[in-house]
């Protein structure tokens, strides 16, 4: 995928200059690719609220675990054996009303805006705004949005722009500032905070 536009665009933030430079090669959209919209957001919440090491080996147990079974097989796999790989109950519950949901559900994903992507995603018991954002991410590949509810973004611009409250207006100046491109700025957050690599003043 290429970001030579978004690039471009972002180099105007000399903090976002000071990223690309460093990160640029560094990131991508298409790591957490999966075409099966059941399996993409039940990765996800097994992602919600717990650290990225957790989520890695859980998500590997529960890839494993359904590996061999059609949605509605993986409906009915017992609770019990679900929660086994580190699951906990609610979102064992939640996972199977994803599965549920595409079961039922002929929605055009990638016909329809961001806002009722949300609308139709946060139907689902367990799928929050968060969740819907990362979908419209890393699966329907939108390339500005924003995600006001992820901490780590947060902190990343905390850090790298030396700010210690950051306002409800500050952020909505720099995603204005960020956009088209909201969604290659967090990129480049998120690899900030993940690396521990932040812009110093001179």
């Amino acid at each position: 995928m290429d970001f030579t536009n978004a690039f471009n665009h972002l180099k105007n933030d000399k903090i976002m200059s000071f990223l690309i430079d460093k990160f640029k090669n560094d990131i991508t959209l298409e790591d957490r690719y999966e075409s099966d919209f059941s399996k993409a957001i039940a990765l996800l919440i097994i992602e919600q609220q717990v650290s990225f090491k957790a989520a890695i080996t859980i998500k590997k147990r529960f890839l494993e675990l359904i590996s061999d079974k059609a949605p509605p097989q993986i409906v009915e796999i017992d609770n019990d054996i679900m929660q086994s790989i580190g699951i906990s109950y609610r979102k064992v519950d939640y996972i199977k009303n994803t599965y549920l949901f595409f079961l039922n559900n002929k929605t055009d994903f990638h016909k329809i805006n961001k806002n009722e992507v949300i609308k139709e995603l946060t139907k689902i018991k367990g799928v929050g705004k968060w969740t819907s954002e990362m979908f419209l991410i890393f699966i329907l590949f939108k390339k500005n949005i924003f995600s006001k509810g992820d901490l780590a973004l947060i902190n990343s611009i905390r850090i790298n722009y030396s700010i210690d409250e950051l306002s409800e207006h500050k952020l909505d100046s720099f995603i204005k500032k960020w956009s088209p491109y909201n969604t290659i700025a967090s990129l480049l957050l998120w690899k900030s905070i993940e690396e521990k690599v932040f812009y110093k003043k001179e």
